[in-house]
């Protein structure tokens, strides 16, 4: 969602601050702004629109102003306009605040701070917050003083965050204090990059890697004061903490576009590395058997469990219900795939020898994270599935495995989907091989799994192929993704992908599904992609295209390499190598991946920021 960046150091912050927010607009945005302190005054500059439009507004950079805070705005309250992006500052003037969440009572605060005198200039909940810290460092509030050692600014800050209900990650400096930056977390993503002599306070790490890769994830409940003599961590309940320092694992390369013109191309080729990453360490050919150390603790209870469900959200969840094949085939484990956002509303029934599943490739995605706390209320073991180190839900779980394959800045997610199901398939290999599967069967999943990002490379040698099929079918408002079996979830992700940066409508179906209903829609041209793989149905679906082809649907086909039968039914071929059937969606994802890609790019999109979309979904 939004992106925070905010800096103390000896350098001029504001170039520091517009760099981290251009590594932050994948997360999505709609206005952006910076607050800059000079001689005890707090400068804002703010503007909807691009950071290259707030960057015209910004006056030379002055090489006093060493303390700043920055931000990237994806509205939630308020229009997306300059008044209402960040900073905000309070209603004397001193405390400027950048946040990211959601203040859930922001209502009842502003009524009573409106009578109490507090002025408000945006419609932002985030102005609650300026205002709120404001009012109390300006003493209208003696209830309590500052602890020993705090200063007033400091305490005012700890103050307003227990009267805060929702979530926020927050950077805050006052003007009376040019010496001195707090950041604050609970439920939206906060690190701490520790620099020589300077502290680079994030929302992600992407903004800081270029400066330092030694960093503090802060935890729910915890805020950080940084000063030029140095730091220290405390709960917002004025409790010191200790906090860990860790090593960012990605480098600066990892986020460039190294000659792509696209972070969604880069990351679709870097697909047969990245898998590799994955893979890397955890099949142990000789043996037959997976190696998953985050889980070691872990396998008797798993491997005993009645009933997995796992929770995800959008690409994830459809790498979820792959991951549901999978583990009911192999391991014979009940399994369910739920949507994060409607299983923590929901009264589930979790009992014993049930274990949770949490995928999301930030490991921060709000509905999930809230669906972990609820199965953990109930007494579930919760599983991770993450990309991002340190994250909360990494944090969060009893256990997990992370994806390894770096850091992934296009919205449309593409590596993160394939690396979640590569994770969800040793998970299945390993508990069917635990529980009933011979070595030589698991030994063969493990050779073919191996197998997969080799085959990844040629199905990514028919992109200009594609991009043909792409310009003869994207003025088309309307298309169906239809699959079978382990094939379904790879319809409903393409669907997805074409949507999200086409802006065309796309619906994906289990092929059998259309004949009841949804056939109606089909006329004449009407982009129809099949996943039609050598499969137990392949037969069946060749008749699903049969019913499209009558009615004048155009078919897109994706089909095993070699088979020389399924041409006579596309309009237009892709192939991709074979595969067995449980492990085949790895492959077939990617045609349609490349599909969207070059179907938003030929209708003149910006693939790498969507409308509307954010990468991290940190807020409900």
């Amino acid at each position: 969602m939004c992106g925070i960046v905010a800096y103390l150091g000896k350098k001029p912050a504001q170039p520091i601050l517009i760099e981290g927010l251009k590594r932050l607009e994948y997360r999505g945005y709609d206005s952006a702004g910076v607050g800059l302190m000079n001689n005890g005054v707090i400068k804002i500059t703010k503007s909807s629109g691009r950071i290259s439009v707030l960057e015209e507004l910004l006056e030379p950079i002055n090489q006093a102003e060493v303390l700043g805070i920055g931000h990237t705005r994806w509205a939630t309250h308020g229009e997306p306009n300059t008044i209402n992006a960040h900073p905000h500052l309070d209603y004397t003037g001193k405390i400027a605040v950048v946040h990211n969440g959601i203040i859930e009572n922001y209502s009842t605060l502003k009524t009573w701070l409106i009578s109490e005198g507090c002025k408000f200039s945006s419609q932002t909940d985030t102005e609650v917050i300026s205002n709120l810290i404001g009012y109390l460092y300006a003493g209208h509030n003696e209830k309590g003083t500052p602890t020993t050692g705090q200063n007033r600014f400091e305490w005012a800050v700890q103050r307003a965050l227990n009267e805060l209900v929702g979530t926020y990650g927050l950077a805050i400096v006052c003007a009376d204090f040019p010496d001195m930056l707090i950041g604050a977390k609970k439920g939206s993503p906060l690190i701490l990059g520790l620099g020589e002599n300077e502290y680079i306070i994030a929302s992600d790490a992407s903004a800081i890697v270029e400066h330092t890769t030694q960093a503090i994830y802060m935890a729910d409940n915890e805020m950080v004061i940084c000063t030029s003599k140095g730091f220290h961590t405390k709960t917002i309940d004025n409790v010191e903490i200790r906090k860990d320092l860790k090593q960012i694992e990605f480098s600066l390369d990892a986020i460039e576009l190294n000659g792509f013109q696209h972070y969604m191309l880069k990351e679709i080729c870097e697909q047969p590395k990245a898998l590799n990453m994955c893979l890397g360490g955890r099949l142990d050919h000789r043996d037959g058997r997976i190696v998953l150390g985050g889980l070691d603790k872990y396998w008797r209870e798993i491997t005993r469990a009645k009933r997995i469900i796992i929770n995800a959200c959008g690409t994830a969840w459809h790498a979820g219900l792959v991951g549901e094949f999978l583990l009911e085939n192999l391991a014979r484990i009940n399994t369910e795939t739920e949507y994060a956002s409607e299983f923590r509303y929901r009264n589930p029934i979790i009992d014993d020898g049930t274990v949770v599943i949490a995928v999301s490739q930030s490991g921060e995605t709000a509905d999930t994270l809230a669906a972990v706390e609820q199965a953990k209320e109930r007494g579930a073991i919760v599983l991770g599935i993450v990309n991002v180190v340190g994250s909360t839900i990494a944090r969060t779980t009893d256990a997990g495995v992370y994806l390894r394959v770096g850091p992934e800045i296009g919205v449309a997610s593409t590596k993160a989907f394939t690396a979640q199901v590569a994770v969800l398939a040793m998970l299945a290999i390993e508990l069917g091989r635990r529980k009933h599967l011979g070595h030589d069967v698991a030994k063969f999943y493990i050779d073919e799994l191996a197998k997969i990002p080799a085959k990844i490379e040629k199905v990514l040698t028919q992109s200009e192929q594609i991009k043909e099929i792409a310009a003869a079918t994207c003025e088309r408002e309307n298309w169906l993704f239809l699959g079978r079996g382990f094939n379904y979830p790879v319809a409903l992700e393409g669907a997805l992908k074409l949507k999200e940066i086409s802006y065309i409508h796309a619906e994906g179906l289990p092929a059998a599904e259309m004949k009841h209903g949804p056939i109606a829609l089909i006329n004449k041209g009407m982009p129809a992609v099949f996943i039609a793989t050598k499969c137990s149905q392949y037969e069946k679906i060749i008749g699903n295209i049969e019913e499209v082809r009558a009615r004048g649907g155009r078919t897109i086909v994706v089909a095993t390499e070699g088979d020389e039968n399924i041409g006579k039914y596309a309009d237009f071929l892709i192939t991709v190598p074979p595969a067995p059937e449980e492990l085949q969606p790895l492959l077939t994802v990617v045609p349609l991946q490349i599909l969207a890609y070059h179907a938003a790019v030929l209708r003149g999109h910006d693939v790498d920021k969507p409308r509307n979309l954010a990468k991290s979904v940190t807020v409900e």
